[in-house]
């Protein structure tokens, strides 16, 4: 279309049309049947350089062309009616029919089409009636029907639509349209096969994704990682034992990339956890050797100093430590994995933090969590010793509560909520990770996971999707997707290239409407992951 070789075939179209008429010389082409307003055109003819403005109806059957291409009825404006049928079109490409604003019906029914582009329909802003019937087409493109506001007949029967998340959108548009649609019956998948779309419920395709692909790198190893927003500016944290550091990142707005704004001297620290209050920033440093420390940022524009050594007597070998909010203040949990030292509860008190409660002393805890429980506060503890141990908030002090059942050997733990429901994390570094749901009494069994090697089992609620990622020292670390029909984690993406070697922690940040993992390894770079989402129906 668009030039010569395309056959036209002109229809009456309006009163009067009937009477006999002799186009002038050149103007209908040997293979059409002319009168006033239209002609018959069967075969395949080669159209003179200019046709008659004043057509007002036009077919084309049984053609040669195999595109209709942009601009194809530049030179008949006038048209009102424009029918195709027993053609092969390759492609109907954007803005083919432009130019016709006066076109009223359009019929494209019995053809072989390979596709059509999504503005092919730009510009009929008269257009009434619409059949795209018996084309064998699988799907259409979104947005196909877009600014077609006079619409009133759409008959899409008799084509071979696949019922997936590609007519997703057609489904969500033919209840807006003030216009009587005939979508027709799916072809497949073989599970909707035959099915009429207009008994599809929108509501029960799953056309989002999500997928993680490298950002940025951040050189040195890191054994935890922390996101806080301080002044209304997201941060993240690296605690870096073997650089001797918290490392302190923000975001550079003009090189769109994550750089170091300040670091804390901290020899073989193993946790850094933000606190802010108000003005004023708090960094609990956890260090294996020559004792954990506290620093302070009084206001904005100062430099984080060291203001006070935290229990010296009994952290002598931090492993996790978490903050909570108890009765209103703030405190932090340390868990002490060596077997003099205890894991210990620091609440605020004055200008410092203070031990208010040693816990699970003898036991050499390996990690600390905290969550709410039936409104109260809970902290579990894992440790090398014994199953994980599940504690409460009563009368000022955390209490006993219960320990997990099955739960042998695990080296960390992490909680995340969905539908309701607290759901449980456990690491186990032999044996598979455990996935366990609350019912009120205690935390049961719902699934497990092959994990050999594993340090890091972390839940992350990143915009609408519930993660969990499954870090390991000897295999690709794996990002499930918790899947809120099943209430089950299911496999999403391998995090890498590159690699993770040795991940310990992960968390994300939102900075400037972009969402960013970050995964701290302890033999290896920290590696910063730009999450996308997908629309699958697009």
């Amino acid at each position: 279309m668009g030039g010569a070789g395309i056959l036209l075939l002109l229809l009456l179209a309006e009163a009067g049309a009937g009477v006999a008429w002799r186009p002038p010389k050149g103007k209908c082409p040997l293979s059409c049947s002319c009168s006033k307003d239209s002609a018959l055109c069967e075969g395949s003819p080669d159209l003179p350089e200019s046709f008659s403005p004043t057509l007002l109806s036009l077919s084309l059957v049984r053609t040669g062309v195999t595109q209709l291409k942009a601009g194809s009825f530049l030179r008949v404006p006038s048209l009102h009616l424009l029918l195709f049928t027993s053609n092969y079109f390759s492609v109907i490409e954007d803005d083919a029919f432009a130019g016709l604003s006066h076109l009223q019906y359009l019929f494209i029914e019995d053809n072989e089409i390979g596709s059509i582009s999504k503005n092919a329909l730009r510009g009929l802003r008269s257009l009434t009636h619409l059949s795209l019937a018996n084309n064998h087409l699988e799907t259409l493109p979104r947005f196909l029907f877009r600014g077609l506001e006079t619409l009133t007949h759409v008959d899409l029967r008799g084509n071979q639509f696949q019922c997936d998340c590609r007519v997703l959108w057609l489904l969500q548009w033919m209840p807006t349209v003030n216009a009587s649609v005939g979508a027709g019956a799916c072809a497949g998948p073989t599970a909707l096969a035959h099915m009429q779309l207009r008994h599809l419920d929108p509501k029960t395709f799953k056309c989002r994704a999500i997928e993680l692909s490298w950002f940025q790198t951040v050189g040195e190893s890191a054994l935890g990682v922390e996101s806080f927003s301080y002044q209304g500016e997201p941060h993240i944290i690296l605690a870096q034992p073997f650089a001797g550091r918290c490392l302190i990142l923000t975001w550079d707005y003009s090189l769109q990339r994550f750089r170091p704004e300040e670091e804390l001297s901290a020899p073989s620290v193993v946790s850094c956890k933000p606190l802010v209050l108000g003005l004023r920033l708090f960094v609990l440093a956890a260090r294996l050797w020559g004792g954990s420390q506290l620093w302070s940022r009084p206001s904005p524009g100062l430099r984080l100093t060291p203001t006070q050594a935290l229990a010296p007597r009994r952290l002598l070998r931090p492993n996790d430590a978490e903050l909570l909010w108890l009765d209103g203040e703030p405190c932090f949990v340390v868990a002490d994995a060596s077997k003099a030292g205890s894991t210990t509860l620091l609440c605020r008190d004055g200008p410092g933090f203070y031990p208010r409660q040693s816990l699970h002393a003898w036991h050499r805890d390996t990690d600390a969590e905290v969550l709410e429980l039936d409104g109260r506060p809970h902290l579990l503890l894992a440790s090398a010793s014994q199953r994980p141990v599940l504690f409460h908030w009563s009368g000022g002090r955390f209490e006993r509560r219960t320990d997990i059942p099955e739960a042998e050997d695990v080296y960390a733990t992490r909680h995340f909520q969905a539908s309701g429901d607290v759901f449980l994390c456990l690491t186990r570094y032999i044996g598979d990770s455990m996935v366990m749901r609350w019912d009120g009494s205690m935390f049961r069994l719902l699934q497990q996971l092959p994990s050999r090697g594993a340090h890091v089992f972390q839940p992350l609620l990143i915009a609408r999707d519930q993660l969990a990622i499954l870090g390991s020292d000897f295999a690709f670390s794996q990002v499930f997707h918790l899947e809120p029909d099943k209430g089950l984690l299911e496999p999403l993406q391998e995090l890498g290239p590159p690699a993770l070697v040795a991940p310990r922690a992960f968390a994300h940040i939102t900075m400037a409407s972009r969402r960013f993992l970050f995964a701290a390894c302890f033999k290896g770079p920290t590696q910063i992951y730009q999450v996308h989402e997908l629309d699958l129906s697009a």
